[in-house]
């Protein structure tokens, strides 16, 4: 039987980087606010750990992000399929990703991709040519983090 993943991936800033993420993938940022506000309502959730972000009460420090299309629980807004997991942690990038997404649009226009990732907060790091295999861009997300255009 095959296994369920989420990818999670260290921040220093979660919801600025599931942000990011959201608007380049076209993914939807999980609310878990009504989870929140029960635990809260409850006592099981001190304050401290919560924080406002775009309107809406998240778990501080984590931010999730999930396929539109994925089924996902109403009451934490945590997806069930594909899902990436943005968990701040205290210390810098520091050296290059081990593990990368790659980001694949429309055959044929992989300037105008490139564009709208940089008007997301992403920059160009390098342009990689395959020849007749084609060619893509090394970029950073604005935390610093590589992926790949293609």
């Amino acid at each position: 039987m095959a296994l369920n993943w989420k990818l999670v991936i260290d921040s220093a800033d979660a919801p600025v980087l599931a942000d990011f993420w959201a608007a380049a993938l076209e993914y939807e940022v999980e609310d878990p606010s009504p989870l929140i506000e029960q635990l809260l309502a409850a006592g099981h959730l001190p304050p401290e750990a919560v924080r406002e972000h775009n309107g809406h009460n998240t778990f501080r420090g984590l931010a999730g992000i999930r396929h539109p299309e994925d089924p996902f629980d109403p009451l934490s807004g945590a997806g069930h399929g594909r899902r990436l997991l943005f968990q701040d942690v205290p210390e810098p990038k520091s050296v290059k990703n081990r593990l990368h997404i790659d980001v694949h649009g429309v055959p044929g226009e992989l300037e105008a991709l490139v564009k709208r990732l940089e008007s997301l907060g992403a920059e160009r790091v390098h342009e990689v040519d395959q020849g007749p295999a084609g060619h893509w861009w090394v970029m950073r997300d604005p935390e610093g983090n590589e992926f790949c255009a293609a």
